[in-house]
């Protein structure tokens, strides 16, 4: 199993910036994408960002797009999400979630491994 430990969340106010933080231990392997999901107590979960295992952007969700920015540090096994000109409608719980690409739609389909989440409030 690998280890996947967000973190970098936090509140704050609209149009501001946060930069989240998932390390996974060990290092998932070329064979797995990483995947950014929130969700919102009483809604459906949400991609809202994937990454390859080469490093490449896969997805971006309509919503945030232009907004957020998914990277890795491969040297740190740590995949970040920045977000800038946050808005409420972006609070939620974020979890990081390792799966596969799906050949369509770009995103990453969880299988198996997820972080705890990480609190994004914002007002």
């Amino acid at each position: 199993d690998v280890q996947l430990v967000e973190s970098g969340g936090g509140s704050v106010q609209t149009g501001g910036s946060l930069r989240l933080s998932c390390a996974t231990s060990p290092n998932p392997g070329s064979r797995y994408c990483l995947g950014w999901i929130r969700q919102v107590p009483g809604k459906e979960r949400e991609g809202v960002a994937a990454i390859n295992t080469t490093g490449v952007a896969t997805y971006y969700s309509g919503s945030v797009k232009g907004r957020f920015t998914i990277s890795q540090d491969t040297a740190k096994n740590t995949v970040y999400l920045q977000m800038n000109n946050l808005k409420p409608e972006d609070t939620a719980m974020y979890y990081c979630a390792t799966g596969h690409t799906h050949p369509i739609a770009g995103t990453c389909v969880p299988s198996g491994d997820w972080g705890q989440g990480t609190q994004v409030t914002v007002s």
